[in-house]
């Protein structure tokens, strides 16, 4: 089971805090940004005598309610299609492990959310990557490089989009090209959608549930934690069209009993917050982007392409190993009494020696705080011993 690239120097964060130092958490895709207030009424005022088990694939009336919501981006669904799991998390692992036998191997583009690994080794799974650059702004290879992984174990291809770790957004070719693929070897494609709300281009979002010919092959992943700033109540769903694959999951979700029945509460009530909130947390993340990009681009020898979606840019700095550089910041370096926390990039990748010189940034802090994270990073990297030109 690898360490989480994400959490793995969180002991020399709090050996800093001990030593009073400010750290600004660059590491983790945690947003400041308020929970609707809609959740939050709804959690004060909780009308029950009992806490009682939720149904094994999650209340009805929250599956109804996703039904509306997946209708706005024109994803047709029925309740019965959605599965409602404790975080997109679970509706990751429940996939892999109802779709997947011990020694199957799945495709994905990397960098990668770097807990795909860890489902993939809980489900007995085996991860084949095919490499993206950031020379290339992480755009997917031609189907040729997908072609030279396949064979009699592939079973399927596992996507993130918009993509955590980079930013990076699926054009309308490329999702055909996977749907071809998917197509062609009759594979699964795991689609991980969960950051579809922050798209900053004029490219159109493209679901692998709108990709033709393919319904019975997708299974979509998603979750609450982002959208609505609701990490903490492990609300996801795992929605698929294939019956024998829901009844594969719902096995797993039975013997786990259910999901969070706090969590579906809040995020119901999530479902019904004014346009407002959604528009003003978009309008957010558009500066925060600006904000860290252009701050990136202006430090000296450090370079991050744009990202299109979500909230995170993985970023090449003049470093011998990022993590090296990530726990010295933490545990030897301070700025007057402040530091900053980032996850070296190594850690997304399978590929031994890539991403040795990169990091992820995740753009949740306010400006103000990410200029300063700019600044103290900026001054880092001139005092960092293993820096190189």
């Amino acid at each position: 089971m690898p360490a989480s690239p994400i959490r793995k120097l969180a002991p020399f964060a709090y050996e800093a805090q001990d030593r009073g130092v400010k750290i600004y958490r660059l590491n983790i895709g945690q947003p400041d940004l308020p929970t609707p207030q809609k959740a939050l009424d709804v959690l004060k005022h909780i009308d029950r005598k009992t806490l009682e088990y939720s149904p094994s694939q999650g209340y009805r009336s929250l599956r109804e309610a996703l039904v509306n919501y997946y209708e706005r981006y024109q994803i047709k669904l029925h309740a019965d299609e959605i599965i409602i799991t404790s975080g997109g998390s679970e509706a990751v692992l429940f996939a892999f492990m109802s779709c997947l036998n011990p020694g199957d191997e799945i495709i994905v583009p990397e960098p990668a959310y770097a807990n795909y690994m860890s489902f993939a080794v809980s489900a007995g799974a085996v991860i084949r990557t095919v490499a993206t650059t950031i020379e290339e702004g992480f755009c997917l290879p031609k189907v040729e490089k997908f072609e030279e992984l396949i064979n009699e174990r592939t079973k399927a291809i596992l996507i993130c989009n918009p993509n955590n770790p980079t930013g990076y957004l699926y054009t309308r070719r490329e999702m055909n090209q996977i749907r071809d693929l998917v197509k062609k070897y009759d594979l699964y494609l795991f689609s991980d959608e969960v950051y579809r709300e922050f798209i900053y281009t004029g490219s159109p979002y493209i679901s692998a549930c709108h990709l033709e010919g393919i319904q019975n092959n997708v299974v979509l992943i998603d979750s609450v934690s982002k959208r609505y700033s609701e990490c903490g109540i492990r609300i996801g769903a795992l929605i698929t069209k294939n019956v024998e694959v829901r009844k594969a999951v719902m096995k797993f979700c039975q013997a786990r009993l259910s999901p969070p029945l706090i969590g579906q509460v809040a995020a119901e009530a999530s479902l019904d917050a004014p346009d407002e909130y959604a528009r003003d947390t978009y309008d957010e993340y558009v500066e925060r982007r600006k904000c860290l990009i252009d701050g990136l681009n202006r430090i000296p020898g450090v370079y991050s392409p744009i990202p299109m979606g979500a909230f995170y840019t993985v970023a090449r700095l003049p470093v011998d190993d990022s993590e090296k550089f990530c726990a010295w910041c933490l545990s030897e370096f301070n700025y007057e009494g402040e530091t900053v926390m980032m996850a070296p990039a190594a850690g997304f990748y399978t590929t031994p020696g890539l991403g040795r010189n990169e990091v992820r940034m995740a753009y949740v802090l306010k400006k103000e705080d990410l200029q300063r994270a700019l600044f103290i990073l900026g001054k880092a990297l001139e005092a960092y011993p293993g820096r190189v030109e």
